[in-house]
């Protein structure tokens, strides 16, 4: 039977590890993971790095538990955006429109995406799977909305959801660079009108 002070000790660690995971974010997101050490992030949560090092093993590690809690909030969002939005270009843009909010996670996202080309990155594989996921899930979204007259008949959805993540993710790029240039809801919204049957 576990007692109040066990129950009060994983609360505490929890709530340190989520102290890492949000410094993590914040030294990934502006250092990129080559950049970033494991001391910068454990100084910014009063911790020396053995005593980071006893909730996280290693940066890689790290990386990826952050990288895993992004994709299930990123679930979550697209389950949430299903279930308000009628079609798959309504939920694209919802989506776009929460990122033009969260500058930071884009900004997190992006440096880590490039940084993953090189095959040696700890989140090359993460990453490749990610986009795989992303292509076939936005493809089937596609294809049930083709199917309903929402999208041509005559575009192929499987290189239709490449350009679509092609143009969320150079659109990011954009607008972090030019945030008063470039109005990436906007842009997308005119992108996604175009898929419209004439």
């Amino acid at each position: 039977m576990s007692t109040g002070r066990e129950r009060g000790g994983y609360a505490k660690g929890r709530e340190r590890r989520d102290a890492i995971l949000a410094a993590a974010n914040e030294v990934f997101a502006t250092r990129g993971f080559r950049g970033a050490s494991l001391a910068t992030i454990a100084k910014r949560v009063g911790l020396s790095e053995p005593g980071l090092l006893h909730h996280f093993a290693s940066k890689e590690e790290l990386l990826l538990e952050l990288l895993t809690l992004r994709d299930q909030h990123d679930d979550q969002r697209i389950t949430e955006a299903r279930a308000a939005h009628v079609g798959a270009l309504e939920v694209l843009l919802e989506l776009c429109r929460q990122n033009a909010d969260r500058p930071g996670i884009v900004r997190l996202f992006t440096i880590l995406a490039a940084e993953s080309v090189d095959d040696d990155h700890p989140a090359h594989d993460w990453f490749l799977d990610r986009y795989s996921l992303r292509r076939q899930q936005t493809a089937e979204g596609l294809a049930a909305a083709q199917r309903e007259g929402h999208i041509a008949a005559d575009l192929d959805v499987q290189t239709l959801a490449t350009q679509i993540l092609a143009m969320f993710d150079g659109l990011q790029i954009q607008w972090l660079l030019d945030p008063e240039s470039v109005d990436m809801v906007a842009v997308f919204e005119d992108f996604l009108a175009r898929l419209r049957p004439r």
